[in-house]
């Protein structure tokens, strides 16, 4: 850090505390040079993750977005408005813990559709169809089968 009365880039840290709910850090420093003190917070960095969208087009990712989706998947099937809160949740701390800080469309709904078919497979079917655009009624069906055969195993 460098001094603001000296500009030397070596000091030391006399005293760190939290605050704004332990948002921030205050740290109160001493320049190794001229011995002056100063104040220097340090905050986490949030970096907006990007979604790229099937038309190549990017958007900051939107986690209310997300939610409607699963929304309306789970519209009257018994799930929870915190179960979906959750899996949104765990969706965002995937995609924030990634190194990526562009992710596609695609990868965000493969995530939405493996919660979904934990929680509800109506829901699964439902949401599938939208994020998958299936063509026509028989590849409907090869995701049926696909439900099907994965709890005969």
């Amino acid at each position: 850090m460098k001094c603001p009365f000296c500009g030397y880039s070596e000091s030391r840290v006399i005293d760190s505390r939290p605050t704004d709910e332990g948002e921030r850090i205050r740290r109160r420093r001493e320049c190794l040079k001229c011995s002056k003190r100063f104040t220097t917070y340090e905050i986490i960095e949030n970096v907006p993750i990007v979604v790229i969208k099937k038309d190549k087009s990017r958007e900051t990712f939107d986690r209310n977005k997300l939610l409607s989706g699963l929304l309306r998947a789970c519209e009257k099937r018994p799930v929870s408005i915190d179960t979906l809160e959750r899996i949104v949740d765990e969706i965002e701390t995937l995609l924030q813990n990634s190194l990526d800080r562009e992710v596609s469309s695609q990868r965000i709904g493969t995530y939405a559709m493996e919660k979904l078919k934990t929680v509800d497979e109506v829901a699964y079917v439902r949401f599938a169809s939208v994020y998958r655009q299936f063509k026509d009624i028989n590849s409907f069906m090869e995701e049926l089968s696909k439900i099907i055969n994965s709890k005969k195993d």
